[in-house]
């Protein structure tokens, strides 16, 4: 199978890269900046160079994007030509080179509004279920693009899955309060409970996709860490995390205050990935559990894949007065 990987230049995209190359997949890889996993640098709204890229393609994973962090340095016009047009360009070239699956990482953040509950009340439960009430440029386009890959699945030709990822990358948070109270690798671990997967995790849900598309035909799916928590604990995650944690984790305090670090407060959403598990076949391996074993064991709380794609950031500059580090 030859799949087209765009977004090749990015954590996600490099990381889907290296692991289907590994597996001895034929695989063309597009970003709009050059690096050793990219072979034709050219932004997804260039009809022509993206036509020539899909030539014998099998499957596209469509990870190109401007992200939430771009919002600092893109206009809202940007947004919709990379996000939307640029989606649009893939999945009509897709569909006129006869390519039968097309997989869009999305995210999480296309729920927007529904994920913030008011101070006190219980956590959201976050499934597929929940309608999306877009917050900002990023997550409006988003979901546009979900959309859009929603009107090209055709039972007989195109299979079109949407992955909706909860956040992957090394960079630092971007709330700065988060930053400024807690150790960077503790807020890592934190978000495993409820809005973190490992890059590996991902890539695999990504892979799993491919294979179980032309079965699902078109589906939208949270692709995040499993959490241990249930629909009884919402209210309490609401007001009191740490005591819903002593519960479910008894030994995870003696870790943390080893290492000088603590839960927060307060949750506000918990991501629920059944279904992906479920319809894909899709097994992550790294929980809240896992952190706490290789925490233990002496050692960090990513994957051995997280660490050689590395930190790429957002920008070629800080924000010293921004959100966004």
């Amino acid at each position: 199978m030859k799949i087209l990987v765009t977004g090749s230049t990015g954590h996600l995209g490099e990381a889907m890269v290296r692991t289907l190359r590994a597996s001895g997949h034929a695989v063309v890889s597009l970003d709009i900046a050059p690096s050793p996993f990219t072979d034709v640098v050219a932004s997804i709204v260039d009809r022509p160079k993206v036509r020539d890229a899909m030539q014998g393609v099998s499957a596209v994973l469509h990870a190109a994007s401007l992200h939430k962090p771009h919002m600092v340095t893109h206009s809202r016009q940007d947004f919709v030509d990379v996000n939307v047009t640029g989606t649009l360009v893939l999945l009509e070239e897709a569909a006129s080179a006869g390519v039968k699956t097309f997989v869009y990482t999305s995210t999480t953040s296309t729920f927007g509004r529904a994920l913030s509950p008011p101070p006190g009340a219980p956590a959201a439960w976050i499934t597929e279920d929940v309608a999306p009430v877009s917050k900002n440029i990023y997550g409006a386009t988003k979901t546009a693009a979900e959309e859009l890959c929603s009107t090209f699945h055709e039972p007989d030709a195109m299979h079109c899955l949407v992955l909706r990822t909860s956040r992957f990358f090394p960079e630092e948070d971007d709330r700065k309060p988060i930053r400024d109270g807690y150790a960077d690798e503790n807020v890592k671990a934190n978000e495993y409970l409820y809005r973190r997967v490992e890059i590996q995790d991902c890539v695999d849900a990504h892979v799993c996709a491919l294979e179980r598309a032309p079965g699902l035909g078109f589906g939208r799916y949270i692709v995040s860490a499993t959490t241990p928590f249930t629909q009884d604990d919402l209210a309490e995650l609401g007001t009191d995390a740490p005591a819903v944690l002593r519960r479910r984790f008894p030994g995870y305090e003696e870790e943390y205050n080893r290492r000088g670090w603590r839960m927060f407060p307060t949750l506000d959403r918990v991501y629920v990935n059944e279904r992906a598990r479920r319809d894909l076949g899709w097994a992550p391996r790294h929980d809240f559990s896992h952190v706490l074993e290789r925490l233990r064991a002496g050692e960090g709380v990513v994957s051995p894949l997280a660490r050689e794609v590395g930190s790429k950031g957002y920008h070629d500059r800080d924000f010293v007065a921004r959100k966004y580090p």
